[in-house]
């Protein structure tokens, strides 16, 4: 523990490097004009991955830091998936021949707010432009407060095979607390009937680093939502980030663990995920060991994105909606955060591009190195060396370097470079001095 605080775990606020460089960096570079070209590009017949934002919600968590904004009627909803099926019409005059989704994922927000009419409507025209192939993964975000049998029925025979449920925590003071009322009912009821219809991969996340959370409660969580056996777990830190996410202002700081206490409730669900047979994936993933993200850590395929780990390996993530993000080859592009912004750009037959970031420089070697210690905790030299253009002493000396700043956390050896087991807390930060920009950090979340 001393050791871990002298390097700053429990000080150091860092990117959670679901990129790189990370969206903080996206500037103004990358117009509507370049994204188009990188569309063009595409290869016939290419397989690529595709994130449709839906960023509506009914009632707002008070926890949550992501690009939503809540409806009470209908009407906001109406418009706005007008505005997705028109993007996705435009996208339709650009895209090369013969490009199929390998992989499909909805968010939000609450996508399962459609109505089943909207949800049908969507998949059947998206369908008409972006087919999935024969094995494509579709995943939704269901809020279980937020869905039905209808909704599920009409999400199935759209050819939904992945569901991801939220949970953060069980306990009602704490549910309370950040604005997120859900029952162990409501959510193993939304499950049961997710089961029923066939689907048999789940996800579920929870939150460790709540207000009034202690070893107790999450324990109490970790064994709540072990009883309902999910095949993924993603155990995230909370981001208590105000000065982005006003919402947040509702929970009081007072009530938040400190920093070695967040360690320790990650440790407690940690153990009983790991007690129940799950594999640790990362940072902050658990599967089991027969899910698909298991078994890509076990073969060295596992991957970072904007949801976290995956065993996705498209090169291309078209992004759809307001504020959601692309990566190509080339680099990223983000639409326009605004639902006006970027409902008026796709109603006047354009592209929404409202910033990004184009690869440039040390950028792709840079990225490969943070990906490797954020998915496998070590680096492998001769990958690095036959990938990318950089000569072998200066690998060296960047390695070097990096295992000069944590001791005893880290070495060199003659594979290329590994993070220690009791240095593995601090993987973010070690991730970090691989990262060649400069980094303000209020934009970033705690380091554990």
């Amino acid at each position: 523990m001393t050791q871990l605080r002298k390097l700053g775990l429990f000080d150091a606020k860092v990117p959670r490097y679901t990129s790189y460089p990370p969206a903080t960096k996206f500037s103004n570079d990358v117009t509507s004009g370049i994204f188009k070209g990188w569309i063009s590009e595409l290869p016939q017949n290419a397989r690529i991955s595709a994130y449709i934002h839906v960023p509506f919600c009914r009632r707002l968590c008070w926890f949550c830091a992501c690009r939503t904004q809540g409806v009470r009627s209908d009407e906001p909803i109406i418009a706005y998936m007008a505005s997705l099926k028109q993007e996705i019409t435009n996208l339709s005059a650009i895209l090369p021949k013969g490009v199929k989704l390998a992989r499909l994922h909805w968010g939000g927000g609450t996508p399962t707010l459609l109505s089943p009419a909207q949800i049908t409507d969507l998949a059947t025209h998206l369908e008409t432009v972006l087919p999935m192939d024969t094995d494509c993964e579709f995943s939704v975000e269901i809020d279980p407060n937020e869905i039905d049998g209808p909704r599920l029925d009409a999400l199935v025979a759209a050819g939904m095979n992945r569901a991801s449920i939220g949970v953060q925590d069980f306990h009602s003071e704490i549910q309370n607390t950040i604005g997120r009322l859900q029952t162990y009912d409501v959510t193993k009821a939304a499950v049961d009937a997710i089961r029923a219809r066939g689907i048999t991969s789940l996800n579920a996340d929870i939150l460790f680093g709540l207000p009034h959370q202690d070893a107790t409660r999450i324990a109490e969580t970790v064994q709540m939502l072990l009883s309902l056996s999910p095949d993924r777990v993603a155990l995230y830190g909370y981001a208590h980030v105000p000065w982005m996410s006003k919402r947040q202002s509702m929970i009081p700081t007072e009530a938040l663990p400190t920093p070695e206490t967040r360690l320790e409730l990650f440790d407690v669900a940690r153990e009983l995920f790991l007690w129940d047979g799950y594999q640790e994936i990362g940072i902050d993933h658990f599967a089991r060991p027969d899910d698909s993200l298991g078994r890509a850590a076990s073969e060295g395929r596992l991957r970072r994105n904007f949801q976290g780990y995956t065993d996705d390996t498209c090169d291309t993530l078209l992004g759809l909606g307001a504020s959601a993000i692309s990566r190509f080859p080339q680099g990223y592009a983000q639409n326009a955060s605004s639902t006006a912004e970027y409902q008026k750009a796709v109603r006047a037959g354009e592209l929404a591009t409202g910033r990004g970031h184009l690869f440039k420089g040390e950028d792709r070697l840079r990225a490969r190195l943070i990906e490797a210690v954020m998915c496998d905790f070590n680096i492998n030299r001769a990958e690095i060396l036959r990938d990318f253009d950089i000569a072998p002493e200066d690998l060296e000396t960047l390695l070097q370097r990096v295992a000069h700043d944590f001791p005893n956390m880290v070495a060199v050896t003659n594979a290329g470079f590994v993070i220690h087991k009791d240095g593995r807390p601090l993987t973010r930060i070690i991730a970090r001095a691989f990262d060649a920009y400069e980094m303000r950090s209020e934009g970033h979340s705690s380091a554990i």
